[in-house]
């Protein structure tokens, strides 16, 4: 039974940080990729960023410079470190997994920043 996690998100206003983690069980591959993505209402859901098995990582233009993802294997854990909020940052933050043959998605976790 596989769960993902999120945790972490909140009220911040502009120019704060917040910090998500993401706790995966029950995965019973390896896993090859983890990203952060968001979805702000009534737009599409976009990647934010990700990191393979490799530990490259990729971001989302809007958030380069300002992001950072890693990850905790021993724990299982992704994290995303979001520091110089905007408000353009408010979404829905979700925690993406993809093994070999499955893709999985937590439940997602709000992200405010106020102005």
């Amino acid at each position: 039974q596989v769960q993902l996690v999120e945790s972490g998100g909140g009220l911040v206003q502009a120019g704060g940080s917040l910090r998500l983690s993401c706790a995966a069980s029950g995965i019973m591959f390896s896993i090859n990729y983890m990203g952060w993505y968001r979805q702000a209402p009534g737009k599409q859901r976009e990647l934010v960023a990700g990191i393979t098995s490799g530990d490259s990582t990729n971001f989302a233009d809007s958030v380069k410079g300002r992001f950072t993802i890693s990850r905790d294997n021993a724990k299982n854990t992704l994290y995303l470190q979001m520091n110089s909020l905007k408000p353009e940052d408010t979404a829905v933050y979700y925690c993406r997994v993809i093994t070999r043959l499955t893709n999985y998605w937590g439940q997602g976790t709000q992200v405010t920043v106020s102005s």
